[in-house]
């Protein structure tokens, strides 16, 4: 079977899944029209098409589809860029609550023969630790997380301001020996119960490879959000995106269902 033959197939498995998880969103909006009863774990979908604008390579499409209730989420997404890359990924994780914190287990495959895993963590109530792991099995993967995936996250955040979220955290490659490192200020404001705002202020330093003579990258960027239920919009400015040569600007409008 041939490489092209191959990825058709995985990606007419991930449409599938994608028509199935949309199938069951509309018979679950139409029992809840007919007056049925609904479960208490309740699907809330997100849709999030995003752009994504290249300075040195082709401008190229993601489409995520997200699904989640009180106790789990799963996603299926597909990103082209061109006919240079392309690539279908399924996802699920599932958020553990306790009296001191959370614990977010997360789980992603991608074809191409992707696989990667993390575990992210949060610790204290109004003031908290941010404490994360994630290994990847190295396989070919376009990063859309935009920091190292095989690394360590540790950091803090409060919630002393209300409706506000303040958080400072850094992203450390633990195992490539390429020395990137990736520092995020995040600021989330619910000002009322539809309206919320995002930014997220970010500064990278490493190098691409594990090579000590390659030049070392740095730069800063900011990405923006704007929620306003069922409706969202999100820009981004990332240079150096993945430690690459390439400046990005991003733009998703998206939608909950």
């Amino acid at each position: 079977m041939t490489a092209e033959r191959r990825h058709s197939g995985k990606l007419a498995a991930a449409v599938v899944t994608a028509a199935a998880l949309a199938c069951a969103c509309r018979a679950a909006g139409a029992a809840e029209e007919a007056g049925e009863p609904q479960p208490e774990n309740k699907v809330a979908w997100k849709f999030t098409p995003t752009w994504h604008n290249n300075s040195s390579q082709p401008n190229a499409w993601d489409f995520n589809l997200r699904g989640n209730t009180d106790t789990q989420t799963w996603w299926v997404g597909y990103y082209q860029r061109s006919d240079e890359f392309q690539q279908a990924r399924l996802g699920y994780e599932r958020p553990t609550e306790f009296s001191f914190g959370r614990i977010v287990p997360s789980f992603q495959y991608a074809s191409r023969g992707f696989l990667g895993g993390s575990l992210y963590g949060e610790i204290g109530g109004d003031w908290f630790a941010i404490l994360g792991w994630g290994r990847t099995n190295l396989k070919d993967y376009y990063n859309l997380n935009f920091d190292p995936n095989d690394a360590v996250t540790f950091g803090a955040g409060t919630r002393v301001v209300r409706n506000t979220t303040l958080s400072l955290y850094q992203v450390r490659d633990d195992r490539l020996d390429t020395g990137q490192r990736i520092t995020h200020a995040v600021a989330r404001w619910k000002p009322d119960e539809k309206t919320r705002w995002t930014v997220d202020v970010f500064y990278k330093e490493g190098r691409p490879d594990s090579d000590p003579a390659s030049e070392r990258i740095r730069g800063t960027g900011v990405a923006v959000t704007y929620d306003f239920d069922p409706y969202f919009v999100r820009v981004a400015s990332d240079p150096h995106v993945n430690f690459s040569d390439n400046n990005m600007v991003r733009l998703a409008i998206g939608f909950r269902f």
